[in-house]
C-alpha cells in the first residue's frame, strides 16, 4: 500500500521566520544590525525589531522611529537604539498580519512569506515612508494616526520651523 505524504508538511520554525523575515526586510532596503534592521535618512531612522514572547512561539514586531535632531541629539544604529523599548514614532504589525508572527498558529511556508510580503507593502513600508520626514510625522498625529508624546510633539513643531 502507498503512502501519502502530501498532507505532511514541514513548517518553519520562528528561527527560520525571523532569517526569511530579514532577507524580506533587506529586499526592502533594511540593513541588519544587534537582531533588528534598519533604514536611514536624513531625518530619520526607522528600526524593524521582532521581540519572541516569553509566553508562546510568538514574536511582536516593533516598528520604531528616530527622529534626527531630536533634543540635539543624532541617532545612529547601535544595540542600544535597536534594543530600546520605543522610538519617537511607534507601530507594530497590526492585527491582521499578527497571526503570521505566531508559531502556535500553525500555516504553511509559502502563505506566510506571502502574508510578510503584504505586511511590508500595506504596512511597513507605507508608514516608514510617512515617518521619514517630520511634516509627515506631524500630519499622521494630526490625521490621529499615531500618537505622539506631548514632549515629543513640541519639539518637533520646533524644529520643523527651524
Amino acid at each position: 500500500m502507498e503512502k501519502d505524504f502530501r498532507n505532511l508538511l514541514i513548517i518553519m520554525d520562528s528561527k527560520e521566520f525571523k532569517v526569511i523575515f530579514g532577507e524580506i526586510a533587506k529586499s526592502y532596503g533594511f540593513i541588519k544590525a544587534f537582531s533588528g534592521w534598519y533604514k536611514k535618512n536624513a531625518e530619520s531612522i526607522a528600526i524593524l525589531e521582532l521581540q519572541k514572547s516569553n509566553f508562546g512561539d510568538y514574536y511582536q514586531l516593533n516598528i520604531k522611529v528616530f527622529v534626527q535632531k531630536v533634543f540635539n541629539r543624532t541617532y545612529e544604529p547601535n544595540k542600544d537604539l535597536i534594543k530600546s523599548s520605543l522610538g519617537h514614532v511607534n507601530s507594530s504589525e497590526t492585527k491582521p498580519y499578527s497571526r503570521i508572527l505566531n508559531f502556535d498558529d500553525h500555516m504553511e511556508d509559502n502563505i506566510r512569506i506571502e502574508l510578510v510580503n503584504e505586511l511590508f507593502n500595506n504596512h511597513i513600508v507605507p508608514f516608514i515612508n510617512k515617518t521619514s520626514s517630520i511634516s509627515g510625522i506631524l500630519n499622521l498625529e494630526e490625521a490621529g494616526e499615531i500618537f505622539l508624546l506631548p514632549a515629543i510633539k513640541e519639539e518637533l513643531q520646533n524644529l520643523q520651523y527651524k
